[in-house]
């Protein structure tokens, strides 16, 4: 596990974000959401996260975020994989910046590292979502927008 300073790694991406806003919004969500525990999370384009998605999941193209739990004694949750490709083209599309897509993105893939599954638990991630969301300052969670 890499240490708290170490939790975002860049991946053959250009990002005019500056990496230390980032960095501390991984914290607030490490301690505000994951109660304390810790994730690491590659911010990579399109062409890392399309063969993370067929090497993991059987699928043969790119995705916004992916989430890997790896639960331990440690209190470590797993890791995440964000394409900043499709977070730069999501934020577009939403009318906002890539920082608060990829703000988006890492809430969203904490909430699976938690165990929480939009697809199977009756709407319980998109609550926590929408919920967590509004406390952190971020728009539309990405359960929401999928539904639009």
């Amino acid at each position: 596990m890499p240490a708290d300073d170490d939790s975002l790694i860049f991946r053959r991406v250009r990002l005019r974000v500056p990496r230390v806003r980032l960095q501390a919004f991984a914290e607030q969500l490490r301690e505000d959401v994951a109660g304390g525990r810790g994730f690491c999370c590659l911010l990579a384009d399109d062409r890392e996260l399309r063969r993370l998605n067929r090497q993991f999941l059987g699928k043969d193209y790119p995705t916004d975020v992916l989430s890997f739990p790896e639960p331990g004694p440690d209190d470590f949750l797993g890791e995440l994989a964000i394409s900043v490709d499709r977070a730069r083209e999501q934020a577009r599309l939403w009318g906002h910046t890539i920082e608060v897509e990829i703000r988006i993105l890492m809430l969203h893939g904490v909430l699976h590292l938690l165990g929480m599954d939009h697809e199977k638990d009756r709407g319980r991630m998109a609550r926590a979502e929408a919920r967590l969301r509004k406390k952190l300052g971020l728009p539309a969670a990405l359960i929401q927008r999928a539904r639009a």
